[in-house]
């Protein structure tokens, strides 16, 4: 596996092998370029920063979970991971897991062993839950497509699914989208964002209590793998070799492009301010002008 090494000089990242795409100056930090920090994975997805900024995230198909340190390091954080595809950090730091491949949420601690949270919805496995968010109180919003085989789907529709906070059974709270994948709220917990990634549309909705959405409205016409939102509410998804941010409002803001598709993203770093991105076989990464809300 090939790592490659960021320098930090004066805020900015020098990068030392890899490749590199100029980027809209806006949203981006002036004169910098989408930077190459490690591949030679299969399929990367699902990263979410810690506490300090260290992000971590899944290569799928060799269902392990790595971590990218602020110093510019890789490492294993968890083998074995059953397919897990997106990660997220509750308020007080712990990592949770959607691991597709088991059909279940689990909870890490920091030695990346895994402890159930929820695995079934009326007494029926998951399909493959993909991405999650979880609420200031601790409650899971969750997607819950398959891709690949769906001959046995042991549910019978792809939903948006909401666990309350120490709940055993789950709830099916969207179950009208094509196939649900990127899911995240906004800090405050007032608006959930879903893509309909075989849809090929984004939308909003009210959350109007714990596990309850109302006012479903078109963000983007547009689908999207993975979202994150940055510290002005402006949502960031995937599609082709592009990231498009749009406004609250569903307003086009930019498209960065990067060298291979991206799966997904997230603000990490230690000052929440670099775009660090999944895309197919490697991580990239992005110094911006503007934090991540989380």
């Amino acid at each position: 596996m090939n790592k490659i090494i960021l320098r930090s000089i004066a805020g900015t990242f020098a990068l030392l092998a890899g490749s590199a795409f100029a980027q809209n100056a806006e949203l981006v930090a002036p004169g910098v370029e989408a930077e190459l920090l490690t591949d030679g994975f299969v399929f990367t997805e699902g990263p979410a920063a810690d506490a300090e900024g260290n992000v971590y995230f899944s290569d799928i198909p060799t269902s392990t979970n790595y971590v990218w340190t602020n110093a510019g390091e890789l490492q294993t954080f968890r083998e074995n991971s059953n397919g897990t595809n997106g990660l997220f950090f509750d308020r007080d730091w712990q990592l949770f897991a959607a691991e597709g491949g088991a059909g279940r949420i689990t909870a890490l601690n920091s030695d990346g062993q895994a402890a159930v949270v929820v695995d079934e919805y009326e007494s029926e496995p998951f399909n493959s839950p993909n991405d999650l968010w979880l609420d200031a109180e601790g409650g899971i919003y969750f997607t819950d497509p398959r891709y690949g085989d769906e001959s046995n789907n042991p549910q019978p529709g792809y939903y948006v699914y909401y666990l309350a906070p120490g709940a055993d059974e789950a709830v099916a709270i969207i179950t009208d989208l094509v196939k649900p994948n990127g899911i995240i709220g906004t800090r405050d917990g007032q608006t959930l964002y879903v893509a309909d990634h075989l849809g090929n549309e984004t939308y909003a909705y009210d959350i109007t209590a714990p596990g309850q959405v109302d006012n479903k409205r078109l963000l983007a016409e547009q689908g999207s793998d993975g979202l994150t939102l940055d510290e002005h509410g402006n949502l960031y998804l995937t599609g082709g070799n592009n990231i498009t941010v749009y406004s609250p409002a569903g307003e086009l803001l930019d498209t960065l492009t990067f060298p291979l598709a991206p799966a997904n993203m997230t603000f990490g770093g230690s000052d929440r301010d670099v775009l660090f991105v999944t895309a197919r076989s490697s991580l990239f990464a992005l110094q911006m002008n503007v934090k991540g809300m989380y």
